[in-house]
């Protein structure tokens, strides 16, 4: 097993297993996959293109199923819950920030922002107030009412981190967070994100193919041939 000195882990993958089968043949993205991550880690992940980075970053929000094996987060197996369950277990723990923004376009800013808390059931007022915050801390907060359509791709990804970071969440996930941008504009994102883990102590998995990105991070591993390895 692949496991930090801290003794207090917040992800546990025990014998983790995904299988995709299509007719006569299957696909064994990786097979009885062992990794512990503490509260507060910052941990990267890399690998080639295929390697399963994103589907194990998937199975950990509980957006896939395992196979077999568990996804343990405080101890519960998130394989587990009912789809309403996990829905409701990502709204509050989980931030996820795609190589792709995701924004919907004919909103704006704000109402993207507040749309996870909104799922939740929080008041409009309420929603909007700490949409705010968070645009206000990615220094978007002049942006608020410009549709998202209207940004630059680094404007959207901000964007994007601030509607993943609005409800709190104890672990952030970042699939390629930069991987759309360019050179000047993704070191610009990248630092907001790594500013954002600090000040918040948040726990953090990053996919990249960017070493130096990667390296800023307190644990590195590679993904290859199903098996993680530190690097």
């Amino acid at each position: 097993m692949v496991s930090p000195t801290s003794t207090t882990p917040l992800i546990q993958l025990e014998k983790l297993t995904r299988v995709y089968v299509s007719g006569a043949s299957e696909l064994v993205v990786f097979r009885e996959l062992e990794l512990t991550v503490a509260e507060g880690e910052q941990l990267a992940v890399m690998g080639e293109s295929g390697a399963g980075k994103s589907t194990l970053l998937y199975l950990i929000a509980g957006l896939d199923r395992p196979t077999s094996g568990s996804v343990r987060f405080r101890g519960s197996d998130v394989g587990s819950l009912s789809e309403a369950e996990v829905a409701g277990f990502r709204n509050r723990e989980i931030g996820y920030v795609w190589q792709q923004h995701h924004l919907l376009p004919e909103f704006t800013c704000a109402e993207n922002v507040m749309m996870p808390l909104l799922v939740r059931g929080e008041g409009h007022a309420r929603a909007l107030a700490q949409a705010m915050e968070r645009l206000e801390e990615v220094g978007l907060a002049d942006r608020a009412g410009h549709r998202a359509g209207e940004l630059s791709g680094g404007e959207q990804q901000r964007v994007a981190i601030a509607r993943a970071l609005v409800g709190n969440p104890s672990l952030l996930l970042a699939d390629e967070p930069t991987g759309n941008l360019d050179e000047r504009t993704g070191e610009k994102v990248f630092a907001l994100l790594t500013e954002l883990r600090r000040t918040r102590s948040l726990t953090s998995i990053l996919v990249t193919h960017n070493r130096r990105f990667a390296e800023s991070c307190g644990r590195v591993l590679k993904l290859e041939s199903g098996v993680l390895y530190p690097i």
